[in-house]
């Protein structure tokens, strides 16, 4: 019996990348447009490419999947909307998404997509696989950091969901989790979130106490060896990183994988040579995320190529003489094979193809419309006859203007011929419209063509004046009294390793009813089933979360719920999702935001909106250990105790001596902090009614900034900027300094 047939997606950062991904055998490549991609730094295609890379692929049996990977600025919006009018008449095969914006126009206005979960979705566990069954998803990208038992778990869950999953098995590794990454975005003003990334974690640090001056810097992820057990998981597409890869990776990379695929359906022996992925760009390689072995071997001593590294390690007896033939003899090896391939990629042609349009008619008979193309050529009678009266008279000009969506195909008009049009003769326009749809329709091989939808304009609801509410954010069981001394609202941030933490939580929010659970991002396997149980355990009437999961639970026990600071919310139609879909009845707003960003959101009715003014800024999370390259660890390899028992923290120093804090609590994954804590008082006056409440974080994570006050006499502090109270802001900038608010002035 043959194997089911696993699809190999690979990337394409342009279209020569695209077109050696098809020859290579690809099954499906993803691609990016000018605008709304992951990867800004790629070239990308733009729209005009598009068309001529869809015939070209789909000639040779190969999908093309969209990336529409970013989350979108309220002022975005309309721009998304045109262009999700013009994809609608293509046939791209799948959108990839992280918008929960984007996710609701899909489901309520454009319903002709397949949708698929982007990594930047950070896709964990089985609620969040359930989270985006409810939004249609049909393929999702699953989190690298997981192993094989979690991806099987989750790929049977997904399939019960008719849900497909795909992993990454070949490309650059990330630190942290994917989507809840904001190094960059702080840093240099660089969202990761808007495919922005700078990749300053691969950057060069001051040397470290174990002398490691690239301390963050991951070997690549390669599976190779393992597709026979990742064949038994039931994944169903196994996706190669690399859109800022040039085209000769991106042909050796597919076309090594494609070969495993053959034997593996084949029932041939799989091969263990990697020696191609070391002929292209690499920073060597490492599969333990997978293994679930988190290996302290996972860290590279420097984010460069290690091609001719590798070189030299497999000819370790050479003299240095015949090491530097070796070297030119490589060089010349893949300058011929580019040469090659370049010449190979030149015949496949992604140009849009040609066609004439030859319009003839009198008064009292029908317009006649031929079309002719390379390969066919067809006529279209209009259904109404020519008239000398009428508004517009049929011109070049006229047509053109009425015709132009056939330039939005994979053809474009060379030729409009008129000779044979009667002059000063007229036909109304929605038959000139019904002639057009017919033409496409033809054109695009039976596919209706949809005219552009309109989307309604949202209303900004007029916002009460409300005295808005503090909340305060803790993570230490010694702070829960202050849910019985202070008017605010506590909020109390669980752990990520929660399976070990259940008995004493549940015993905590019983000893302080008025205690409101906050669930973190990254809640994995026995994690979240646990979270799960502590939600029947507690019964809580109010939950806030960083995690779909946890919300989709929420919701199905109906429990009112708040969407947290880090599910990166930024426009007013995530609310509206997370509010029609899943009953949530306020979010945080993504502090990545600027001003102007945020004062055009729209609110929901009857949903609040929430914003943190005062936080440590996490920079990342990390399932990695982070003290292996910083400052040592008896430990190679990551254990369940790590989690649960281990208590560090360190500080490494960037080239441009900003200080970074690495902190590791019981229960919690690393965490990599900014050198100050987040404080912005202005926004409270900047933005008056647009908020419901505002949040302060007083969990215990040393930064730089100072904090001169107990938590009782700060929270006093931040009432009085709420209330207005005069000199409020000065009394807190002297009791809590220095701080940054750089991304409310930058945004994204």
């Amino acid at each position: 019996m043959s194997k089911r047939k696993i699809e190999l997606l690979a990337p394409g950062g342009d279209v020569d990348a695209i077109k050696a991904a098809i020859l290579a055998g690809a099954d499906a490549v993803y691609c990016g447009l000018d605008r709304f991609n992951a990867r800004n730094k790629a070239a990308n295609i733009g729209f005009e490419d598009l068309q001529g890379v869809l015939r070209l692929a789909h000639k040779n049996d190969c999908q093309v999947f969209l990336t529409l990977n970013i989350i979108i600025t309220e002022n975005e919006i309309p721009a998304l909307i045109t262009l999700l009018n013009k994809l609608m008449n293509t046939k791209i095969d799948g959108i990839i998404v992280q918008d929960l914006g984007l996710l609701y126009l899909l489901n309520t206005y454009f319903k002709g997509f397949n949708i698929h979960a982007s990594t930047q979705l950070t896709t964990h566990n089985e609620g969040q696989v359930l989270f985006l069954s409810k939004l249609n998803v049909s393929q999702v990208n699953l989190s690298r950091e997981l192993n094989l038992k979690e991806i099987k778990t989750l790929t049977n869950i997904s399939h019960k969901n008719n849900i497909r999953t795909e992993v990454f098995v070949h490309g650059s590794n990330c630190i942290s989790f994917s989507g809840i990454c904001y190094m960059s975005s702080v840093d240099g003003g660089k969202s990761g979130n808007r495919g922005r990334c700078s990749q300053p974690c691969r950057e060069r640090y001051h040397s470290t106490d174990v002398g490691k001056e690239y301390p963050l810097n991951l070997k690549d992820n390669s599976a190779f060896t393992d597709l026979e057990e990742l064949y038994n998981t039931g994944v169903d597409s196994l996706k190669i990183e690399g859109r800022i890869k040039q085209f000769d990776y991106v042909h050796t990379v597919v076309d090594t994988w494609k070969k495993q695929l053959l034997r593996l359906n084949n029932h041939e022996q799989l091969s263990n040579d990697k020696a191609k992925f070391y002929q292209v760009f690499n920073r060597d390689f490492s599969n333990s995320f997978l293994r679930g072995v988190i290996h302290k071997d996972m860290y590279s001593s420097h984010p460069r190529d290690h091609s001719i590294q590798h070189l030299v390690e497999i000819n370790p007896d050479v003299t240095d003489v015949e090491m530097e033939a070796i070297k030119l003899a490589w060089y010349a090896e893949k300058d011929d094979f580019k040469a090659r391939l370049e010449n190979e990629l030149k015949q496949l042609s992604t140009e849009k193809l040609p066609l004439e349009i030859h319009i003839s008619g009198e008064s009292g008979k029908p317009l006649q419309v031929l079309v002719k193309t390379a390969d066919t050529s067809f006529i279209v009678f209009s259904n109404i006859n020519l008239s000398k009266l009428g508004t517009e008279p049929l011109n070049d000009a006229m047509l053109l203007k009425k015709l132009k969506a056939i330039n939005d195909t994979e053809y474009y008009i060379e030729k409009l011929d008129t000779e044979l049009l009667q002059a000063e003769v007229y036909l109304p326009f929605n038959e000139l419209t019904s002639v057009k749809n017919r033409l496409l329709f033809l054109l695009n091989d039976s596919k209706d063509y949809i005219e552009p939808i309109a989307i309604p304009v949202l209303n900004k609801q007029n916002h009460l004046k409300i005295q808005p509410e503090l909340a305060v954010f803790i993570s230490s069981p010694e702070d829960a009294y202050l849910s019985i001394t202070t008017d605010a609202i506590i909020y109390f941030q669980l752990p990520d390793g929660f399976k070990k933490e259940v008995s004493s939580m549940t015993a905590l929010f019983k000893k302080y009813e008025k205690l409101i659970p906050c669930f973190p991002s990254v809640l994995i396997g026995d994690d979240f089933i646990a979270a799960v149980e502590f939600i029947e355990e507690i019964h809580p009437k109010l939950i806030v979360s960083n995690n779909t999961g946890i919300a989709i639970e929420a919701f199905s026990k109906g429990i009112e719920w708040i969407a947290g600071p880090y599910l990166n919310i930024t426009n007013s139609y995530s609310l509206i999702c997370l509010k029609e879909n899943f009953n949530c009845s306020g979010a945080y707003v993504s502090n990545e935001l600027s001003k102007i960003q945020l004062q055009y959101l729209k609110s929901p009715k009857d949903f609040k909106l929430y914003y943190s003014i005062f936080h440590p800024i996490v920079l990342m999370t990390s399932r990695q250990c982070l003290f292996h390259q910083v400052t040592g660890c008896e430990k190679d390899s990551m254990d369940e105790e790590c989690i649960q028992f281990c208590e560090k923290t360190a500080t490494i120093r960037t080239v441009k001596n900003q200080i970074q804090f690495i902190e590791k609590t019981p229960g919690r994954n690393h965490r990599i902090f900014y050198e100050t804590h987040f404080l912005n008082t202005e926004i409270v006056k900047e933005l008056p009614d647009l908020f419901s409440g505002f949040s302060v974080d007083l969990s215990d994570i040393k930064t730089t900034t100072n904090l001169k006050e107990n938590h009782t006499a700060l929270i006093h502090l931040f009432e009085n900027l709420l209330i207005g109270k005069p000199n409020a802001e000065t009394e807190l900038t002297q009791n809590i300094y220095p701080t940054s608010s750089d991304q409310f002035t930058k945004g994204i």
